[in-house]
């Protein structure tokens, strides 16, 4: 069995590279893919375009999900992810700057799991991933398979 990977879908490089250190520092190890818009995460997910050779069963254990991405915007993602049944119990977490009602309201019906506004202080943040990592990559139980 291969070791559960994290599908980070953002593309903003400061955020990327933050939320990777911000993992390693807690020691979380886990692959993180990283998807820099919508349609890139729909291709992986999908083992469709640059993602042919992924294996399609093999599914990330969690998605953190920005949503002003180019191309297809975070909510429409989710939207395509909760429409289909395989990729219905892959925990989500919204991870934006967005503190919009309507955002939220639409991350938490279209079925975020968790929805996070990014702080905007650097150690705040780096606290923030941190927590989420542990929390869904070492406490969190998922459903069986």
């Amino acid at each position: 069995m291969s070791a559960k990977k994290i599908l980070l879908i953002e593309d903003s490089a400061d955020d990327i590279e933050l939320t990777v250190l911000a993992m390693k520092k807690s020691n979380i190890l886990n692959e993180m893919v990283i998807a820099r818009d919508g349609l890139e995460a729909l291709d992986y997910l999908h083992a469709r375009g640059d993602y042919t050779d992924r294996n399609p069963e093999e599914l990330p254990a969690l998605i953190l999900l920005d949503l002003q991405l180019p191309k297809l915007s975070g909510i429409e993602v989710l939207k395509q992810l909760r429409a289909e049944e395989k990729f219905k119990l892959i925990p989500v977490v919204v991870l934006t700057s967005s503190n919009e009602e309507k955002d939220r309201l639409n991350g938490y019906n279209f079925g975020a799991n968790s929805y996070i506004q990014k702080p905007v202080d650097f150690m705040q943040f780096v606290s923030a991933v941190q927590q989420v990592g542990l929390y869904w990559m070492v406490l969190n139980v998922n459903p069986p398979d």
